[in-house]
């Protein structure tokens, strides 16, 4: 939560608890972010370009003002929440205490549900420099212009602006068979068959069978989709390495899809989605 909040001709500084940058934008959760020569970080949501960099407990955000902060970004990086006490809560063995111990500036930001669908399903069975490649192109292909710093951006393209698109036209992302997912998914919700904005407005598991009606889009997908743009904190993505984190840490053996999915609801319920973070990050750096 935000503890102190001074504006400026440049932008804003901030005083936030639990809010480390790199631990933020490095732990699997988005793509459009990138550190500079400076050590800066510089993101485009909202078709906006910013700046920001961490001072100890300290933000600045340059190119940004309190308005445009107050309409976007502050849900954005979900400042409402009081992440120590949502740590306090989860923390209830050993393996989350370590685990948020470490990643205890995670917060999870609350992304573009079309931005977000179109990112993971190129990120499947991919590397995150792969990911970042093809979205980069992905932007700069179809997407509009944005200006700072005398550096030309390129916004998230939106299904209108991609109506009609086909797989020839998205050779040029190389983006491989993951084209054909695209163009299904550009179809489907131009063509209200997923109404993809309004599925934050129902049960996880109906938002869930929604999602799946995408090509490429399959149950880790979906979840990651619900978790990071539909605040479907419930959801406990799971890939063969988040499998194997939790078969380490908690079955120390092999263990199903069932009983993983059952065991991240009795420990953390509600907050299962913060718990996978806090152990995604943890584990690829100390399993």
């Amino acid at each position: 939560m935000i503890k102190e909040l001074i504006e400026s001709n440049s932008g804003l500084t901030l005083k936030v608890d639990c809010l480390n940058l790199q631990q933020t934008f490095e732990c699997g959760q988005c793509f459009r972010w990138d550190i500079n020569d400076e050590g800066n970080y510089i993101g485009i949501a909202n078709n906006k370009v910013i700046e920001i960099r961490q001072n100890s407990d300290y933000v600045d955000i340059v190119n940004i003002n309190k308005q445009e902060f107050n309409s976007f970004w502050h849900s954005y990086f979900d400042l409402n929440r009081d992440y120590q006490s949502l740590i306090n809560k989860i923390s209830n063995e050993n393996v989350m205490i370590k685990a948020t111990g470490y990643g205890s500036g995670i917060r999870l930001l609350n992304q573009d549900e079309w931005e977000t669908l179109i990112s993971f399903i190129i990120s499947a069975n991919n590397n995150i420099p792969r990911i970042k490649s093809i979205i980069q192109s992905f932007c700069e292909s179809f997407g509009d212009k944005l200006y700072y710093n005398g550096r030309t951006y390129y916004s998230f393209p939106t299904p209108q602006s991609l109506k009609g698109i086909t797989v020839a036209d998205l050779d040029q992302i190389k983006s491989g068979y993951r084209a054909k997912y695209i163009v299904d998914a550009v179809n489907k919700v131009n063509e209200g068959v997923v109404d993809l904005y309004k599925l934050s407005n129902i049960s996880t598991e109906e938002a869930r069978k929604e999602l799946l009606k995408i090509k490429g889009v399959g149950p880790k997908v979906a979840d990651c989709i619900l978790l990071f743009s539909m605040s479907k904190y419930d959801c406990y993505p799971m890939d063969v390495w988040i499998k194997r984190v939790t078969e380490n840490y908690y079955f120390n053996r092999e263990a199903s899809s069932k009983e993983i999915q059952e065991l991240a609801q009795n420990y953390w319920g509600d907050n299962a989605g913060f718990a996978q973070q806090y152990l995604f990050y943890y584990a690829r750096n100390n399993m």
